[in-house]
């Protein structure tokens, strides 16, 4: 097992990539500490993991306090955190004029100061030991542009470049900072996601943005959660400020 003594802290772990990174990491020998800010939803996959291995909390990621309760809570229980992988996020469908204050505002603020939130407070931690690794949820969206994804990709580039320089800022302590780089991925929130970009139904869109990986499907969770255990893992330890994608050949065409 590839993370087994290791504490692993995961965002946005109620549901999608969060949730099945939780899983296997758990399968992978891990302790876990995880957040998101639906609390019913984070219960219920908490339940499914060992209790002696697992704590949570629920916590918005968009506010400091928030997450050093969650940090603060987690080396409580377990001493550490050796592993921090930022996967909470949320999207948001506008072009430049169609997006308003409030979307960009949020969708910034989830996506990018959630990552610099949750990095901040482990830090130090990992500093003092001497090791560690970052792996952030970033997106095919931060390196090409995408129609109607202004905040959202303006926010998923941000993580990039902040991967990048964390990265260099924090190798010297001996703290590796990759990000995973998804393409479509079979989540709930595709739905509404891609139904949104266009005219068609929720379903056609779907279809659409299938046909658009060369693999000729969507990305699963779980395949996406294999990709941050291996940047999390040992088996990537010369692996730093890396952008590792994973997008069914998207990038490709």
């Amino acid at each position: 097992m590839r993370l087994t003594d290791r504490v692993a802290m995961v965002t946005g772990a109620a549901s999608g990539i969060g949730r099945a990174t939780a899983m296997l990491f758990a399968g992978e020998g891990a302790s876990l500490v995880l957040t998101d800010v639906d609390a019913d939803g984070l219960t219920a996959v908490a339940d499914t993991l060992p209790p002696d291995r697992c704590w949570r909390r629920a916590a918005d990621v968009r506010r400091a306090a928030d997450v050093a309760a969650v940090v603060d809570g987690g080396l409580a229980r377990f001493g550490r955190i050796d592993v921090l992988c930022n996967i909470a996020g949320r999207s948001a469908v506008g072009d430049l004029l169609g997006t308003s204050e409030t979307v960009w505002n949020d969708v910034l603020a989830t996506n990018l100061t959630g990552v610099f939130l949750c990095s901040r407070a482990v830090l130090p931690g990992m500093v003092e030991r001497g090791v560690g690794s970052i792996v952030n949820a970033g997106s095919v969206w931060g390196l090409v542009a995408g129609s109607n994804t202004a905040a959202y990709s303006a926010s998923k580039g941000g993580i990039l470049a902040l991967t990048r320089s964390m990265a260099v800022d924090y190798a010297r302590h001996g703290i590796r900072v990759n990000a995973i780089c998804p393409g479509g991925v079979d989540t709930p929130m595709l739905d509404g996601y891609a139904g949104a970009l266009s005219s068609m139904s929720p379903a056609a869109a779907r279809r659409v943005l299938t046909a658009s990986h060369p693999l000729g499907r969507l990305a699963t969770p779980e395949e996406v959660a294999r990709a941050a255990l291996y940047l999390a893992s040992d088996d990537a330890s010369f692996v730093t400020g890396s952008h590792l994608v994973v997008d069914g050949g998207f990038l490709s065409r």
